[in-house]
């Protein structure tokens, strides 16, 4: 397992450098200049060569990265070319928010998706397992950003029920700041996991083991507790663990339709400003955070079922 593991990091850390690198040229091949978008028309060369040399930008694209590089090894980001400040404390200061909300988000359709599935596995092709059928895909196929403008018209624009922007001071009003942001993004993965749940589950329940279980009297539902769902939820762990990087782009448009602080917020800020430090701020914090998600449930999974270890 301790081997498994070390593999598993080196191949994170990998990642981490390919996908900055790789996300470190797309950055400068977006068209535009970048000091003429942060001085203004008025900028005259002399304020546009100062900004560049401030920025770095005078330098050869390959000195560029290799300088990014050395500064992320000693704990440096760069600074905001608009305040000055390091961009490792303007990301961090972002980053909390989007974090609760995927959290929050990913929890509860977790918490309503693992039992819905089992049940319908359970009680395949009854009346609920129907309809949960249908509810399901029809979740799976509405867009993210779509059912946050839904929700928002309905419940904070119509209904007047919750709030419709903002991110709420105190513990009390944030929560209920997060409500609607939580379900826009956790509500398609209420589907999808209920219905990979469910899959995992009939296949798990025709295997002998689970013959021989109910041969000694074992209730049903011990069965599915103890023995069936610690391997259906399997995939479920893996499939979240590679969607962090489907949640975070989610949390883009729904930090901007809900005009919340964020990450998301942050970095379509950014790219419209050119601002290349703060840019490749968060596209490293969330280049890592999809990598650590991912090998988290890579182990995961190793822990629960040791064959997965031989896939690597």
């Amino acid at each position: 397992m301790w081997f498994y593991v070390l593999k598993r990091i080196a191949l994170a850390v990998a990642i981490i450098v390919i996908a900055v690198t790789l996300l470190f040229l797309m950055i400068h091949a977006v068209p535009g200049d970048p000091a003429a978008i942060l001085l203004g028309p008025r900028a005259t060369p002399e304020m546009k060569a100062q900004l560049y040399q401030q920025m770095g930008l005078d330098k050869p694209l390959a000195v560029q990265l290799v300088t990014f590089f050395v500064g992320l090894l000693q704990g440096n980001l760069g600074f905001d070319v608009f305040s000055q400040r390091p961009v490792a404390a303007i990301v961090f200061e972002q980053l909390p928010y989007t974090i609760e909300l995927i959290m929050v988000s990913i929890l509860w359709a977790v918490a309503i998706a693992v039992p819905l599935g089992s049940y319908s596995a359970l009680r395949r092709n009854g009346v609920i397992d129907q309809v949960a059928g249908v509810l399901t895909i029809t979740t799976i196929a509405i867009p993210s950003f779509v059912m946050a403008v839904y929700a928002l018209l309905i419940f904070a624009v119509s209904l007047r029920w919750l709030p419709a922007i903002g991110a709420g001071e105190g513990i009390s009003d944030s929560i209920v700041h997060l409500i609607l942001p939580a379900f826009a993004i956790g509500v398609g993965w209420v589907g999808y996991i209920s219905r990979l749940v469910r899959a995992s589950m009939l296949e798990i329940l025709g295997e002998s083991h689970i013959r021989m279980a109910r041969s000694f009297g074992i209730s049903e539902w011990r069965i599915v507790a103890r023995y069936a769902l610690p391997l259906a939820i399997l995939p479920t762990v893996t499939i979240l663990g590679v969607g962090i990087a489907s949640l975070l782009s989610s949390a883009v448009f729904i930090e901007v339709v809900f005009a919340r602080p964020g990450i998301g917020a942050l970095i379509v800020e950014a790219v419209n400003t050119r601002n290349y430090p703060i840019v490749m701020g968060t596209v490293l914090v969330t280049s890592f955070l999809v990598v650590v998600a991912t090998t988290l449930s890579d182990l995961v999974a190793a822990a629960l079922d040791p064959r997965t270890r031989e896939n690597l």
